[in-house]
């Protein structure tokens, strides 16, 4: 019987498979009741086995989902961009492309969206996983009734595995102390590789890498990230189909591809060596041009009208035109790179005889291509000075870009031409820029027309019903004890195993909201409108005016309708209001909570680094260390006098000794070095950064309370945030400067690290 007064599945009939009711059976079951009968001896005893574990049914195919990240729409050589990815042509030539999926706007949100099948403010994920607020559609908390993908499947009896950006664990859960119920692996996922499940992102040579809910060492072997997910995904499929060849697999592959930085290697860069130098604008009209070849995009479509923070090509100087250049043919080189791993991982699923029961859904962005680099690639530089500094700080690595002293990001320009034909980018729910991706759907035994292309308006939230649709698996009315909300997407299975793509859209109606730029789509129509989108959101303007779009005819939002149908706008209005009340999504938010006077703030004055501690991160309340002045010291317990070492380090600075001497190093900054050598036996290490506001810092060094040496530096020094640790006697990833190697563990004793946080 059916607990919920509407369908499990919205837009899907009542009473087809999908709703057929299953128990848990599964995860966190109950003993099941003995069927047999106990006699006082063997003889008069009726055995009977339970099952413990649910079966698949037969022939259940096996799935892979593949999510990229900060791509664009109009990237991939697949939906016509400039950069080849021939993996991913040959999956959408012989499958299914769908040239009308929308995400989110950024990652936590979308992610949320997927792995759930509901709305991110359903699943309290408003907007992003480090921003917790007070209110149910922003605390970060996915609720356990909103089974995921991985839940629903391990009930069908499939294995699951996670491998890359989960990006939906509360930051607050993500430390060593847990609570780990909403790690990977106790939301449905057998196995889990890849950043900290709270990151949106992380260094690509120098990862903070776990495997299940512990931390792994950094990589020996010096291979980039993207190598060693695919070498994980590959092995974890091996173990699987060998431990059991008849269980389905479900693998969600979600590489950091493309979001910055934009780390790969030279081979990878040197293949697209000069082939942006036309820039932006030349970009565009090529992938256009490309898109109405392919059928990717309406015929008639134009290039969109110029974001209002694009800069015009041929205006910029001869070293700014060099340096973008390089910057996007780092970003293409990257994502090409990701293309041929993700190809490994096609080819071994071939190997094993597993292809033609797969079905594999790629998602080409969890929103659009970035535009925070802003005008540099150096994200929101205060001044022309500044910029200057950073582009020619920038052009002196231009030989090793991309490699691990690198760390490159791309101007907002590249972000609308990698957005074409669409205007602005992620962060932009209003825009197509931020939401519109491209979707390629492989699957052999359910697709009929081969290479073909499918228009109908299709959701984030739609791809688990679809895929729940297409396996013929049973959505559970309880997993692990919780009573399961209704799904929110609507499958589109349909538009998959139809011949042609005369389907009609199932999907009617969809909010978007993110940092207060909001919009509703309806049966074709989309409006959007405007609630304080504040600058340093937004770009360089704001953008105070309700724009109104006919997408039917009007695909990349050029012909603005608003003052023409004024009467459509408030309808649209009004059903954007039973949307938001319906999915948490009020209060609208500017942006990423400041200050909320009700917030539990958990930052602590103190804080007992432990030696053993095999990570460390407080993010985000360590995060700049709340901009206060603050105080590093490491407890040495036993020590020659001439040892060396790392004693305390993050991302940017490193405290340690060079024959018994301390220095205090900042990346790409200055050092201090102390007057003389810590003692023999016990001593304390110690250094005070202190500041004002946005002051450059001050760095003070002491051994034993006594001051040996001090230093202005020419920024800032806060602690780096949720991905780069705290780390005591080593340094992983790359030193701050060419006086160590890293890690360059201390050749002493150290019992402690502490950081204490001026108040």
């Amino acid at each position: 019987m059916n607990i919920h007064k509407k369908p499990l599945f919205q837009g899907i009939a009542t009473g087809g498979v999908l709703l057929a009711s299953m128990p848990a059976v599964a995860q966190y079951s109950p003993t099941p009741p003995f069927t047999g009968h106990i006699g006082k001896s063997v003889e008069t005893t009726k055995t009977a086995y339970p099952q413990h574990n649910p079966k698949a049914h037969k022939d259940a195919p096996n799935v892979v989902w593949i999510l990229l990240d900060d791509t664009g729409f109009g990237v991939s050589s697949s939906f016509g961009g400039l950069v080849e990815t021939p993996t991913f042509d040959y999956l959408s030539s012989q499958g299914l492309r769908f040239n009308n999926f929308h995400t989110a706007s950024i990652s936590a949100a979308t992610r949320a969206c997927l792995l759930t099948g509901r709305n991110h403010h359903s699943c309290h994920v408003g907007r992003f996983n480090d921003d917790q607020y007070g209110a149910p559609g922003y605390d970060t908390y996915m609720p356990m009734e909103h089974g995921t993908i991985a839940e629903i499947l391990r009930e069908n009896g499939y294995a699951t595995l996670c491998v890359g950006k989960y990006n939906g664990t509360p930051d607050t859960n993500s430390s060593n102390a847990g609570p780990f119920n909403r790690w990977p692996t106790n939301r449905g996922f057998d196995h889990y590789y890849g950043f900290n499940p709270s990151a949106g992102a992380d260094d690509q040579w120098h990862p903070k890498m776990f495997r299940d809910t512990h931390r792994v060492p950094d990589d020996s072997l010096g291979q980039l990230c993207i190598t060693r997910l695919a070498n994980e995904a590959i092995n974890y499929i091996a173990d699987q189909k060998s431990a059991a060849p008849d269980q389905p697999f479900f693998l969600y592959f979600a590489p950091g591809t493309a979001h910055t930085p934009y780390h790969t290697s030279k081979e990878w860069v040197d293949k697209y060596h000069s082939k942006f130098d036309k820039g932006w604008d030349e970009y565009a009209r090529q992938t256009l041009q490309n898109q109405l070849r392919q059928g990717i995009v309406p015929k008639g479509t134009k290039l969109p009208i110029p974001n209002k923070d694009k800069q015009d090509w041929n205006t910029l100087p001869a070293h700014e035109r060099k340096l973008y250049a390089r910057q996007m043919e780092t970003f293409a080189g990257f994502m090409s790179q990701c293309d041929y791993e993700i190809g490994r991982i096609v080819d071994f699923i071939r190997d094993i005889g597993q292809l033609d029961n797969t079905l594999i859904i790629i998602a080409m962005g969890d929103n659009g291509a970035s535009g925070e680099g802003m005008r540099t690639g150096g994200r929101e530089l205060a001044t022309p000075e500044l910029e200057q500094q950073f582009i020619e700080k920038e052009l002196s690595k231009y030989d090793h870009y991309g490699d691990e002293r690198t760390w490159p990001f791309y101007p907002a320009g590249w972000a609308q031409a990698c957005n074409t034909p669409f205007r602005y980018h992620k962060k932009w729910a209003d825009y197509e820029g931020g939401t519109h991706d491209g979707l390629i759907i492989y699957y052999p035994k359910g697709i009929k027309e081969i290479g073909g292309i499918r228009t109908q308006y299709t959701h984030v939230t739609d791809i688990l019903p679809t895929t729940l649709e297409l396996t013929r698996s049973k959505y559970p009315e309880v997993i692990s004890g919780y009573r399961q909300t209704p799904i929110e997407g609507t499958s589109f299975a349909k538009a998959v195993t139809s011949a042609d793509n005369n389907v009609p859209e199932h999907k009617h109606i969809q909010y978007y909201e993110l940092n207060s730029s909001y919009a509703l789509y309806k049966d074709g129509w989309k409006v959007q409108f405007p609630n304080g989108k504040l600058n340093n959101l937004r770009g360089f303007f704001q953008d105070t005016d309700v724009h109104l779009y006919n997408l039917k005819e009007d695909f990349n939002e050029s012909h603005d309708l608003a003052g023409k149908y004024p009467d459509k706008v408030k309808e649209l209005l009004a059903d954007f209001d039973k949307e938001a009340q319906k999915y948490n999504v009020y209060p609208l938010k500017s942006g990423k909570t400041k200050i909320d006077p009700n917030y539990p703030n958990p930052q602590r004055p103190h804080y007992d680094i432990y030696v053993g501690a095999r990570n460390y991160g407080e993010y985000p309340y360590f995060d700049g260390t709340q901009g206060k002045p603050y105080t590093i010291a490491v407890y040495i317990t036993e020590s020659s006098g001439k040892d060396n070492g790392v004693l305390m380090s993050q991302k940017d600075f490193a405290l340690y000794m060079l024959n018994g001497v301390p220095v205090f190093a900042v990346r790409d900054d200055n050092k201090i070095i102390a007057s003389h050598e810590v003692p023999a036996g016990k001593s304390v290490v110690k250094a005070e950064v202190l500041h004002k506001g946005k002051s450059p810092s001050t760095v003070k060094l002491y051994i034993n309370d006594e001051l040996v040496g001090t230093c202005a530096l020419n920024s800032k020094l806060n602690m780096s945030g949720k991905t780069n640790y705290i780390q005591v006697g080593r340094q992983w990833g790359v030193p701050v400067n060419n006086d160590y190697k890293s890690p360059f563990f201390f050749s002493g004793k150290i019992f402690k690290g502490t950081v204490d946080i001026k108040q």
